[in-house]
C-alpha cells in the first residue's frame, strides 16, 4: 500500500499558497497539512478559519488540520465549517480528550490525536476507537525546519504495533524533519502518512520526494 503524503504549507511561500497547493497536487501530493497555531500552545502564530476557507476553494485533496492550540475543542466547529476534512489536536492541550474528539466525529470530521516526543502512547489506551488518525510528532511543536529527532522511531513503531493489534484502521502520520535521508526509516516504523514541509518545499528537487515516499510503501 502506496505511503500518503501530506505536504505541511508551513514551509510554502505564503504569498502564494494556492500556486503551492497546485504545485503539490500536480506532483502527487494525498493531503494538504494546515498547521493551525495560536501562540499560546505554542510561541508561534500561522492561519486561522478565514485563510482555510480561502485555500479550500483552490483544492479537492483532504485538508488536515494539526491544531496546536490551548482549548481545541473550542475551534473545532470553526475549522470544519471552513472545509477541514480531519482535525487533530493535541492530547496535551484538552482536559477531556474523549470529549474533543467525539466533538469532531460530530462535526463531520475525522479526528486525530497528536503526541508530543515526550508524551507516551499510553494516553491513547481509552480513546482508540474514536480515532482516525494519530499523530507522532518527531519534533517539539511550534517551528518549521526543526531536524527529525532518531529516538522517536521506536515510539512509531509502539504507536504502529498498537494499531496493528487491534485490527484498526487508523492511520499513523509522522511530522518533523521528515527528509529523503530518513523517510525510509520512518516507513518501515510503520508510518502511513509522512507530513513533509521544508523537503518539499525548500529544497532542491523537493516536488520529487513526494513521488518517491509514494512509491516507497508498495
Amino acid at each position: 500500500m502506496a505511503v500518503k503524503v501530506a505536504p505541511s504549507l508551513l514551509s510554502a511561500d505564503f504569498s502564494r499558497l494556492a500556486d503551492e497547493i497546485k504545485r503539490v497536487e500536480e506532483n502527487g501530493a494525498d493531503w494538504i497539512h494546515l498547521d493551525i497555531m495560536d501562540g499560546n500552545f505554542v510561541p508561534a502564530i500561522t492561519i486561522g478559519p478565514v485563510v482555510v476557507k480561502a485555500l479550500r476553494r483552490h483544492t479537492k485533496l483532504l485538508m488536515d488540520a494539526h491544531l496546536m492550540v490551548g482549548e481545541p475543542e473550542e475551534h473545532i466547529g470553526s475549522f470544519t465549517e471552513a472545509g477541514v476534512n480531519l482535525v487533530t489536536v493535541q492530547a496535551e492541550a484538552t482536559a477531556h480528550l474523549d470529549r474533543t474528539l467525539r466533538k469532531i466525529r460530530e462535526s463531520g470530521a475525522k479526528a486525530g490525536v497528536a503526541l508530543n516526543p515526550a508524551t507516551p502512547p499510553a494516553v491513547l489506551e481509552y480513546v482508540w476507537p474514536l480515532l482516525d488518525l494519530v499523530l507522532v510528532m518527531s519534533v517539539n511543536p511550534g517551528a518549521g525546519g526543526q531536524e527529525f529527532i532518531p529516538a522517536i522511531l521506536p515510539k512509531i513503531r509502539t504507536v504502529a504495533e498498537q494499531i496493528r493489534s487491534r485490527k484498526l484502521a487508523t492511520e499513523l502520520q509522522v511530522d518533523g524533519g521528515v527528509n529523503r535521508e530518513n523517510a525510509p526509516a520512518i516507513i518501515e516504523a510503520g508510518a502511513t502518512v509522512l507530513v513533509a514541509g521544508s523537503a518539499i518545499f525548500k529544497a532542491e528537487n523537493g516536488m520529487a520526494l513526494i513521488r518517491e515516499i509514494n512509491g516507497a510503501g508498495g
